[in-house]
């Protein structure tokens, strides 16, 4: 692939790659049936590079042609009741604070239709909505009719489905052209006038400041600050309304409305070229101490994994590709049990799993599960020592 060498939110040629990965698992979420098929995965490049005037973070040889999404591609995080809690806050305010009610929601890249059904299931709102992406699995006709899905991308061929809102969580990082997603949704909304638009995506700063070297993985080929979240939008054509971060700071929820005032983006100098030299400088450190820290741990005992998601992935495959120091994977969601770890073909189990095999280390992916790990585990007489 020929490296991207203009930044794709502002154009800008002051782009420079600070962070260079060979031969990784492009898919952090597709279920794998066996290890054998797990370390055959398709593998990529991952080349971040970093946009000194917008601090737009992208991999510049990223190849969307080497990806899968279909029905075996599963990213659902809401058999997690602590997710699954920050889904019914967003659902909650959309209904309750931002007045979606009586409205058609569509949502572009809505996965297996979780967050869709929930804000369709509150009856008091009268909602009705269609959902878009090629990983849906079940009824095209839900909700007595109020509820309808596509398996496809949205696309511009999308845009005569009129709406009064649009969410999209956690689609845009995975799209390598941001600005022509943004400009499809913004010319569906050219006869809705009143239209608003709700997007979630993870914020790039928090993982930079915070040296988190799992959450940089080929999937996420997009990645926004605040900042350039909000120049994307403009140069779209929206008004950017409001921007605010969520779940533990990880995640940037921004609000947008459709204005007919074309206006030029302004962009806010960032430090971020510096954090991501910074993060670069100090990645191979990290990955020395996490596999010293590994080899201490097992000598005591078995280790696993908490978490089979795009981090889980990311983490194995850096620090154990041979499948030496990790027993396992833990993960609450029963489609993932019994599959393999892509790139590393860790078997992941179920979290009452660890007896049978003898664990008594379990590596958390992220902080903010700590609590429900330790209710499911007080809760089913299991102990096991989580390490952060």
């Amino acid at each position: 692939m020929q490296k991207v060498v203009s930044c794709p939110v502002c154009d800008s040629a002051q782009t420079e790659i600070f962070l260079t990965r060979e031969n990784v698992p492009v898919h952090q979420n597709l279920v794998m049936k066996s290890a054998a098929e797990a370390r055959t995965a398709p593998r990529g490049d991952l080349n971040m590079a970093v946009c000194k005037v917008c601090g737009f973070v992208y991999n510049a040889t990223f190849d969307l042609a080497r990806l899968d999404y279909g029905a075996a591609y599963d990213n659902t995080q809401s058999h997690s009741p602590a997710f699954r809690a920050h889904m019914d806050s967003l659902v909650t305010r959309l209904i309750e604070n931002e007045g979606i009610s009586n409205s058609r929601i569509v949502e572009v890249g809505c996965g297996k239709g979780v967050f869709l059904r929930e804000l369709i299931g509150r009856t008091e709102a009268n909602n009705t909505g269609v959902g878009f992406d090629p990983t849906y699995v079940g009824p095209e006709v839900d909700a007595d009719g109020r509820l309808r899905f596509v398996r496809s991308f949205y696309g511009p061929d999308c845009a005569e489905i009129s709406a009064d809102a649009v969410v999209c969580r956690h689609v845009i990082e995975h799209v390598p052209d941001p600005l022509a997603l943004l400009k499809t949704v913004r010319d569906a909304l050219n006869y809705s006038p009143r239209a608003r638009v709700f997007f979630e995506t993870p914020d790039v700063e928090w993982i930079l400041r915070n040296q988190v070297v799992w959450d940089f993985f080929y999937e996420h080929c997009s990645l926004f600050t605040a900042e350039s979240l909000t120049a994307l939008f403009v140069r779209a054509g929206f008004e950017v309304l409001s921007v605010r971060r969520e779940f533990g700071d990880q995640y940037l929820w921004l609000e947008a409305a459709v204005t007919q005032q074309s206006q030029a983006p302004s962009f806010v100098a960032s430090d971020l070229a510096q954090l991501a030299h910074a993060f670069a400088g100090v990645e191979r450190n990290l990955k020395s101490k996490w596999v010293e820290r590994l080899n201490t741990l097992t000598a005591s005992g078995n280790v696993a994994l908490w978490g089979a998601g795009a981090k889980g992935v990311t983490f194995a495959n850096l620090v154990d590709p041979d499948c030496t120091l990790l027993n396992s994977v833990i993960d609450l969601n029963p489609q993932k049990q019994g599959r393999f770890l892509p790139g590393t073909g860790h078997p992941i189990i179920a979290y009452d799993a660890v007896l049978d095999r003898r664990i008594i280390h379990a590596i958390q992916m992220n902080p903010n599960y700590r609590q429900e790990n330790e209710a499911l585990l007080r809760e089913s007489g299991l102990t096991l020592n989580l390490v952060d």
